[in-house]
């Protein structure tokens, strides 16, 4: 390109690079890490990546920013025109993660919470904002795209600043609004969701209960109550169970599984060796949860619900209210299937922006298990236990919303629950639902194009509403 980018001490301007059939580049914004005073002087840096296909970069188009689920995971980085993306670079334009080890800089838990309490929902749309009004070309509205807890953040977006919205697509991620902490209702429907999703899992391979069962048996007998993992953390029967957040709500989330428990045993190659959990098990549990690259989905992701509430371990306190049936070694002991607990998880503004881009149960007692998460346990308390959280949504706002929305909503949403999605929807104005079973959580990966197709073909008059 013969242009050379313009850039500011708070926008950094990168030059344009290819994947096959697309032009990217990045950019970093300086940003304040707390928008609530003028005089913060507090800086992070703020990345996006502008995508666009081939041939396209000098066109006008619309501006389409996509906000990634989590909290805490950063966007798909794009390798070709494929899926999602593809059909997006049709009509748009699109616009890094905290580590444990940058986390592990604060010299003490009160210092860490003091820092994270400015990466929820609310400070993703003021960087949204403040990438907006210097991005977009005479600061026009753009078009967001919320995934999962992306969505979440665009319905915050449309309760406090929708003059910078031109529409609002989301996927699989219309949140509680309630104020307090809803989590409480949230997690109860889940676990039913969860109850019914393992059902379905030991139906479509029954040999694997045994198999559960007798990993659960192993764990539990021993020497202190589990297996040393790889990166130095324990496999216990209940940190076993927390595999279903990657095993079942996704689309090839049973076979995942499966596949993993096929390999659970290393083989018997001398007579009389004792039997043993495989270093691949072990080893693919770990890539499962993905705390020692992403420890903010497991810090943040309960109190992305709260306002003006604590969460006090909502999932830890609601599990208690059904242990009779998610105990592992009490179902293992009686011969009955063992049953995992579920869902699939900042630089605060993770985002892809295409220029014209989950309810997790999180337990106290992982931050002793996980060796990612064991420097983070005071933290987590402090957050756990905080209450005095700013707002995230604005009911008056959303009864009044004039910017057009539509949502895909899936029946078997194992994360964000159908009857939450809905009684949320008849608060949003205009807002105009597809209601699918065809896809589940994952359905805007899963899809390819279609998913967003849809959407946008609600907003544009040319889909029907269901």
């Amino acid at each position: 390109m013969a242009d050379t980018p313009k850039t500011s001490s708070e926008h950094n301007i990168g030059q344009w690079y290819s994947v096959p059939e697309l032009r990217l580049r990045d950019h970093r914004f300086s940003v304040p890490l707390d928008y609530s005073t003028s005089s913060c002087s507090t800086k992070i840096s703020v990345f996006a990546r502008e995508v666009v296909s081939v041939g396209k970069e000098d066109q006008l188009l619309p501006y389409l920013l996509y906000l990634e689920g989590g909290p805490g995971f950063e966007s798909p980085r794009p390798t070709e025109a494929s899926g999602w993306i593809k059909r997006a670079c049709e009509e748009y334009r699109l616009s890094t993660p905290l580590t444990v080890s940058s986390l592990s800089q604060f010299t003490s838990p009160e210092k860490l919470v003091d820092y994270l309490k400015h990466f929820r929902a609310d400070n993703i749309v003021n960087d949204a904002e403040f990438t907006r009004v210097r991005l977009v070309p005479d600061a026009g509205s753009w078009t967001v795209l919320g995934q999962s807890y992306g969505g979440f953040c665009a319905v915050t977006y449309l309760s406090f600043a929708p003059q910078g919205l031109k529409q609002v697509l989301l996927t699989g991620g219309t949140p509680p609004v309630g104020h307090g902490s809803p989590a409480d209702a949230n997690y109860r429907v889940c676990f039913e969701k969860v109850s019914i999703q393992n059902e379905k899992y030991y139906r479509r391979y029954p040999q694997d209960v045994e198999v559960v069962r007798e990993v659960v048996n192993y764990l539990a007998n021993s020497e202190g109550g589990g297996v040393p993992l790889p990166s130095g953390g324990i496999l216990t029967p209940r940190g076993l169970q927390t595999i279903g957040l990657s095993g079942l709500g996704s689309r090839t989330g049973f076979e995942r599984l499966h596949y993993m428990f096929e390999r659970v045993w290393d083989p018997i190659l001398v007579p009389g060796a004792k039997k043993s959990i495989s270093y691949f098990f072990l080893k693919a549990f770990e890539n499962f949860m993905a705390f020692d690259t992403n420890p903010l989905y497991a810090l943040l992701h309960e109190a992305i619900y709260c306002q003006g509430a604590s969460s006090r371990w909502s999932a830890h306190r609601i599990r208690s209210e059904h242990e009779s049936r998610f105990d592992a070694i009490k179902a293992a002991k009686e011969g009955r299937p063992v049953l995992f607990t579920g869902e699939p998880v900042e630089q605060r503004l993770a985002t892809i922006v295409l220029l014209p881009g989950r309810l997790t149960m999180i337990f106290p007692w992982m931050f002793d298990e996980i060796h990612a998460l064991k420097h983070f346990k005071d933290a987590a308390h402090l957050l756990a236990e905080k209450e005095d959280w700013p707002p995230l949504y604005d009911i008056s706002s959303l009864n009044s919303n004039r910017v057009p929305v539509a949502a895909a909503v899936y029946y078997d949403d194992m994360y964000v629950n159908f009857k939450v999605a809905t009684e949320t929807a008849s608060e949003i104005a205009g807002i105009r639902l597809w209601i699918t079973n065809e896809y589940m959580h994952s359905g805007l990966r899963d899809g390819g194009g279609l998913v967003l197709d849809h959407l946008l073909g609600l907003l544009n008059g040319k889909k029907p509403l269901f």
